[in-house]
């Protein structure tokens, strides 16, 4: 592995470190702090400018929750689908990184692209919590605990804004995937409903409701193609940003999908955005939802499950860690929507005074850049 400070950042910005055994790299975003976290992505066309993005969100993420631990993404270039690839990929990926898990300098898990298992070779030392090991309603634990955190923080915006939680409301989830279907299941249990879902294939859309259960039935069966098989027609995948009126829009893909123009093409019935992806704001496109009364809540919080949950008792059960990621992220969304500038810079604001107290002056927030 070799490192050098990130273009642009100057030497005190984040750190890359190039990985030699696979095609990919580590960031840094706090370098030199003794503990660096976050998850590994894998994409055939993930780059660095995306994953210091994703390494910001998670200093943010981690500060935000009053943890000494810097934020840290790696990004690996290859198929998912390719599970014979993938499988020797992860490995000489975890052998390499090995190292760096014992000390504690880079502690990873999953991210897009890669699961629990992938990351067996470095829980030989460290061992994940029970819980996040588990399978709950045939999904991962962790995927389900971070679905169920976005759903936790729209309920207490609801509930803050509109008087009542997710009873009656509805919800348009971009990226019907692990955490997507996490989403979906939460929303219908606290009594909303799934009107619109998307994924690369297209987006599908029924105002009364979409059935939950045989999307995800079909989604194991035929992937992104769910939406096209569901008996609906499927639009392309950016109406959900622009034809379909819930009250909760998800953003749930890649950085930057707010953008100003997103932000203003938002149907009039749309009362919160709630992320379950990292950094899907830019600044444009927050103070256009800002203006426009959108409550856009922090992506940074909206997704903290899976780190609440890895952050749990070695033997907590899972519905110990569920209750905890509920009562944290509640918390959280409920003081940071008492901001002036809205739950976004509250919770910004919160983040950096945690910084402060430690690390010194915080570096920016993470905000994709226009365009």
């Amino acid at each position: 592995m070799t490192g050098e400070p990130l273009a642009g950042h100057g030497s005190s910005g984040p750190e890359i470190l190039e990985l030699d055994s696979v095609p990919g790299f580590v960031v840094f975003d706090l370098p030199g702090v003794p503990t660096s976290a976050g998850g590994t992505r894998l994409a055939p066309d993930v780059g660095v400018a995306e994953v210091a993005l994703l390494a910001r969100a998670m200093t943010y993420k981690f500060a935000v929750l009053g943890d000494r631990v810097g934020g840290a993404k790696a990004g690996l270039r290859g198929d998912p689908a390719d599970r014979a690839g993938k499988d020797a990929l992860m490995a000489r990926f975890c052998a390499e990184v090995g190292p760096l898990a014992a000390a504690g300098r880079f502690l990873t898990g999953p991210d897009m692209g890669t699961a629990e298992e992938d990351f067996a070779p470095l829980r030989e030392r460290r061992a994940a919590p029970a819980a996040m090991r588990a399978v709950v309603d045939g999904a991962p634990f962790e995927d389900v605990l971070t679905g169920y955190g976005v759903a936790a923080a729209a309920a207490a915006a609801l509930y803050a804004g509109w008087g009542s939680g997710w009873d009656g409301r509805s919800v348009a989830i971009e990226g019907f995937g692990k955490v997507g279907g996490g989403v979906a299941r939460e929303v219908i249990r606290r009594g909303g409903r799934v009107v619109a879902v998307s994924t690369v294939a297209g987006c599908v859309a029924d105002p009364s409701g979409l059935d939950v259960e045989r999307l995800l039935a079909l989604r194991r069966v035929h992937g992104d193609a769910c939406v096209a098989r569901y008996g609906r027609p499927a639009g392309p995948p950016g109406e959900l940003f622009t034809a379909v009126d819930a009250d909760v829009v998800v953003p749930g893909t890649r950085p930057g999908v707010i953008g100003a123009r997103t932000a203003g093409s938002l149907p009039p019935g749309v009362r919160v955005v709630a992320p379950a992806a990292n950094v899907p704001y830019t600044a444009e496109g927050a103070q256009v939802l800002r203006q426009r009364g959108i409550v856009a809540l922090p992506d940074f919080v909206c997704n903290a499950g899976a780190v609440i949950g890895y952050r749990s008792a070695a033997g907590a059960t899972p519905a110990e860690v569920l209750a905890a990621v509920d009562a944290t992220i509640t918390g959280l969304i409920t003081e940071a929507l008492r901001h002036h500038d809205g739950p976004l810079a509250g919770a910004c604001e919160l983040a950096g005074k945690f910084l402060r107290s430690w690390w010194g002056e915080p570096p920016g927030p993470p905000f994709a850049p226009q365009g």
